[in-house]
């Protein structure tokens, strides 16, 4: 299975590099990451830059979407040809956005009637559209999920890997980047999160 990690101009790098990090160590069982950008090469908030690996036309082919998020949100969101670009469909994706990418999930109206996750700074912009935001890392309903502060990608990137491959292949990725002597406590945080989110196994 393919997954689509949207990825625009002026993204955070933790965000997307941890989340596809994590996701392609399961590339052996067949799932795999793709830094999907708008255009060939986008520079991060701190002016790193990348050169995409997939197109933003990606989205519609890919089995997982996860959307990034950067200091350039509101911009986007405000970019209607950009927006057009993402066409989205939760009845056969998994959706999943990331601090201020819960901003493009509203935008594109994947959170009518839920509850969302994100990160403090998005938070005003996000109730402004009428979503109520939570004070957790990670939520989740159906196909669409959303997680809120940076190092919270890891608890999206669990729940990808989770939903496609089961609990027991996303413990082996997190066991093996965890912190040394702190194997166990992170791999049931990660997962303590997800369950609570009543995720539904394969």
């Amino acid at each position: 299975m393919q997954v689509a990690v949207v990825t625009f101009d002026g993204f955070n790098e933790l965000d997307s590099f941890i989340a596809s990090a994590l996701i392609n160590r399961c590339r052996k069982d067949g799932l795999e990451a793709f830094i999907t950008t708008p255009t060939p090469v986008v520079a991060s908030m701190n002016g790193v830059e990348v050169t995409g690996q997939r197109p933003m036309e990606f989205v519609t082919e890919a089995d997982v979407v996860l959307i990034g998020s950067g200091v350039k949100a509101r911009e986007v969101i405000a970019d209607d040809q950009l927006i057009s670009k993402l066409r989205l469909d939760p009845s056969r994706q998994l959706i999943g956005a990331q601090c201020s990418g819960a901003l493009v999930l509203a935008r594109l109206g994947l959170l009518s009637g839920m509850p969302a996750c994100t990160d403090m700074k998005t938070r005003p912009f996000v109730e402004a559209r009428d979503i109520t935001v939570l004070d957790e890392p990670f939520h989740a309903e159906g196909n669409i999920a959303t997680a809120g502060g940076c190092l919270a990608s890891q608890y999206l990137a669990t729940w990808v890997i989770t939903r496609v491959l089961g609990e027991g292949a996303a413990r082996n990725v997190l066991d093996y980047v965890a912190p040394v002597g702190e194997n166990q406590e992170t791999v049931d945080r990660a997962l303590h999160a997800i369950r609570s989110a009543k995720v539904a196994l394969p």
